[in-house]
Order: C-alpha cells, then structure tokens, then sequence
C-alpha cells in the first residue's frame, strides 16, 4: 500500500552495511491505505531466546508505533516483528481453515460487522496449536465478506493460506512517514500492513458499499482488501489488513512518484532522496518527466476511464487525500546494465511469476474498457503498462491508487480552511472530495499520461525524434512537412485555433 532521481531498487537487498535491519525495502508499499498520525510508542521490547534478533547493534529512531531495539530487532506496539508475523500466520491459517467448513452463502448485512475472536495460548488448547511467542487473540473482522472479495478475485482458500503461511513473510524496510509495518508474501502475491484503529473503523464501514463497488466492476486501480485482522498482544491491538501487491520485487524499478495534483509541499525531502528508491512527488515529476509518459492512444483511453471511475467511486465515499503510485521500470536502461552490477542485487532477474489474483496488475486493471473496442494490445508486459518518455525509452509502468481511508472528516475541512487562507486552496491537497477528485483526474489524463497519436510507423519515428531534440532543434523540426502534419493529425483533441498546432509534449 505508494512514493528524486533515478535510483537502483533497494529490493531484495540486505541493508546490514547501513546499520538497519536486514529487511526488504518497501519500494513504495507505503500505498497501501491511508497516512496515519504519528504517535510516540511507550517503549520497546527486547526478543526473547525464542526470537532470533537482527544482528545489527544499532538502535535506530522510533516512528510512530514502530522501532527497533538495540539489538536491531523491529517491533511494534511492543511486540517483535517475529512475534507478530508467527502470530499472523497462526491466525489467519485458524481463521481460513474454519471459515472452510461453513457452506458458502450470499453475502447479508450483518456479515460486514462480524467480528470472530479465538485466544492463541502458548502451551495450546483444543483449538489452537502450541507456540512459542507470548499468548495473544486473533480477531477476524466480516470473514464471510473478505471470503467473497477473496472469490471475486479468483483467490481459494488454499492459494490464500499457501502464500501467506506456507514460508515466512518478509518484512519491508521502508515503513515510510506513517510507522507502519509492512511484510510482503514469499511469492509477492500479497501486502500485510499494520494500520492504526481509525484507519479499520474506516474501512469497516466502508465494506458494504466497497461490496457493491467490486460487484459492478472488480477491473479498477483502487487498493484490493483481502482481510482485516487484529493481533492482541502485550495488552495492545495491532490490526493489520491484507492487500495486492502492486510492485513485484522481481521487476526493477528505476524511479517512483507519488501523484496527489497537488503542488503545495509537493516535493521529496532531502532525506527521501538519499533512498535507493526515493518516493518523489508532484513538483518533482513535473520537474524530471515534463513532458509526460505516452501511451497508446487506447491504453490512454482505457486508464483515464478507470481513473474517472475509480474517482467517483471515492467522491460518493467522500474519501480524498489519496494519491496514484506510479513506478517506472525502464526497458532500455535495463538492458544496459551489467547483470553482475551491485545496482542489481535488488532486482530478481528471473521472470515474474503470474499472480494468482485476477485485476491484480496494473494492466489487467484496465484491460476491461480497452477490451471492448477490441484494439489495446495485451501481450504479455510482466503485469505493467507499456508506454514511452520524451526520449522514445520504453517504460512499464506499475500504477495504483493508494491511501485512500482518508474521510473528509471535520479536522480536515478545518485542515484545508486554514491552508487556505495562507496558501491559494486550490494548490492544497487537503480539499473536498469533489474539487479534489476533478483536480486528480484533470492532473493525471493531462500532465502525467498523454496520448500517442495513431500515426504510421514514419510518422511516430519523426515524433520521437522531435521529442528527443533540444528546444532550438525543435523550432527548426517544426518546419517540416512530416511534424507540421503530425502537430494538425495529433494534437486535435487540444483547445486552440485551427491550422498546425504543437506537437503534444513539446516545451
């Protein structure tokens, strides 16, 4: 759950020589739901013999709930990380396994508000099975509705529980502002992330009418919910939701944005750019790509469609704040780098596995508009969506919406009033649902995707080469023929006067 310049993909990698935990970077899994407040944790808890510790000796600052203690050992709310990912995999193999017993059933309104407990004793019970962590509860919120979003998804109960709890989760290092912990599955099919109690009250509520959203359409580029759990450990509640992994780690990414419309503040720290794989933000993608990344005129079609969908579905919730993850993986650059290079010991070189889920890719989230017309090419692109840069590289792209448990609540119409009244508040990210769902979409389908018009073969050769040249060349390229006839044929859909118009992503 979503984030500079280019930069190799921490992915995969140990970070033991920069003094943190050996864990996965997140690589932009911060998307998952929504920013959270930070709040300063009481204090941290050592492992037990039982719990083999990081061995770095460094201890590192808390954020928010989550820490790591002297012996480099993360934990959160108290809780170790090993603990809490052995405690997960308890639950949730429990869980799925009784809910396999009951018969299937039409979804009813009271299933959204089910919540099922069972109490994980150490020594066991008849029930449970013995462990060696600390005694906890394992609550399980509306199974029979997360059963169904599971089945829409072409999920079974077995492919479920073999890639969460057949091999160890493994824990991701970037928990980015919010404090959270992430763990990605062994076959980077799902995202487990901790989320704070009004982050699962949210979405709690939001379940009938997410029902009634993936009922009428499950091809969308909104966060995928698989379940919701708690934890109750130590006296405290750790509630972690299940989701779609948008970024394969066996796929290098070059370069990652996290897109609101926004300008306001809209620019990665100092602090972020010293990642292996920084989040950027709006002002710095308006900075790195002005130009824009293109796409096929039917692909374009097709994702600004979703976009416009998945937007009103957001607006009727009254949800915003939200942002579109977009990570780039670069064909060309790609092919140039050494495979032995230390830039790739992040990325996994072998083939992605396909996902289990159906509508999980970026891609197939799309595929249904484009699929009607019958003209969007669907060969196989490892789940991204093909396009180009300015320079004619070829790009895939991995997209989806993230944070989006963030309700239009009275703090934040009090939030965007006072930025208002000292910055323009139509710059501001904390806007209404409506102004702020037209500003995304408007942002998206005309700064950051533009269309490739349908030329010949010559045509879009000229164009490329147009796009790669310097401003002076450009003035000069305009005068001839072949740019003249693409600026009138491509750019018809711009507002202007009739006659030769400049080329789409020129400056």
């Amino acid at each position: 759950m979503a984030s500079a310049s280019s930069g190799s993909s921490a992915v995969g990698c140990s970070s033991a020589d920069s003094g943190v935990p050996p864990c996965t970077s997140a690589s932009g899994l911060h998307f998952l739901c929504c920013g959270v407040n930070r709040k300063r944790a009481s204090g941290i808890k050592r492992p037990t013999a039982s719990e083999v510790p990081y061995s770095s000796g460094m201890s590192m600052k808390k954020i928010g709930h989550r820490g790591v203690d002297s012996s480099g050992e993360t934990t959160y709310k108290k809780t170790t990380s090993s603990a809490l990912k052995g405690a997960i995999q308890l639950g949730i193999t429990h869980t799925v396994g009784s809910l396999s017993t009951k018969p299937e059933r039409d979804v009813l309104m009271q299933d959204f508000y089910v919540v099922e407990s069972i109490f994980f004793p150490s020594e066991g019970s008849n029930l449970t099975p013995a462990h060696h962590y600390n005694d906890f509860r394992f609550k399980t919120y509306a199974p029979v509705a997360f059963r169904y979003f599971r089945e829409l998804f072409g999920i079974r109960p077995d492919d479920y529980l073999y890639s969460l709890c057949n091999e160890p989760l493994i824990e991701l290092c970037n928990s980015g502002a919010s404090g959270s912990l992430f763990y990605v599955s062994s076959d980077d099919e799902f995202i487990i992330k901790t989320v704070q109690h009004k982050e699962a009250e949210f979405l709690q509520k939001l379940l009938p009418g997410y029902y009634m959203n993936l009922n009428q359409n499950p091809r969308t580029l909104l966060p995928k919910f698989y379940g919701l759990y708690c934890v109750q450990a130590g006296g405290k509640n750790i509630r972690i939701v299940v989701m779609n992994n948008l970024l394969p780690r066996s796929v290098k990414m070059h370069i990652k944005y996290d897109l609101k419309g926004s300008t306001y503040k809209r620019r990665a720290s100092q602090k972020e750019r010293e990642k292996p794989l920084p989040t950027l933000k709006d002002l710095d993608f308006l900075q790195d790509i002005p130009d824009g990344l293109f796409l096929d005129a039917d692909m374009y079609n097709a994702l600004c469609k979703t976009l416009q969908r998945d937007c009103l579905v957001l607006q009727s919730f009254k949800i915003m704040d939200y942002s579109l993850l977009v990570s780039i993986h670069n064909i060309d650059h790609a092919q140039r780098e050494p495979l032995g290079s230390e830039a790739q010991c992040s990325a996994d070189t072998r083939r992605p596995a396909p996902q289990k889920a159906l509508y999980s890719t970026a891609m197939e989230s799309i595929q249904g508009e484009a699929r009607r017309g019958g003209t969007m090419e669907t060969d196989d692109h490892m789940g991204g969506i093909p396009a180009r840069n300015s320079k004619g590289e070829r790009l895939l792209l991995y997209i989806g919406i993230i944070d989006i448990l963030q309700s239009y609540r009275f703090v934040k119409k009090l939030e965007h009033s006072w930025k208002a009244l000292v910055h323009d508040g139509d710059t501001v990210s904390v806007h209404r649902p409506s102004f702020y769902a037209e500003r995304f979409q408007r942002f998206m389908c005309t700064t950051v995707f533009k269309k490739i018009p349908s030329l010949s073969f010559q045509k879009v050769s000229v164009w490329l080469i147009f796009l790669s040249a310097s401003r002076p060349q450009r003035q000069l390229l305009r005068n001839l023929p072949a740019i003249s006839l693409w600026g009138a044929q491509g750019t018809s859909d711009n507002k202007g006067g009739s006659g030769a118009r400049r080329p789409l992503g020129s400056s």
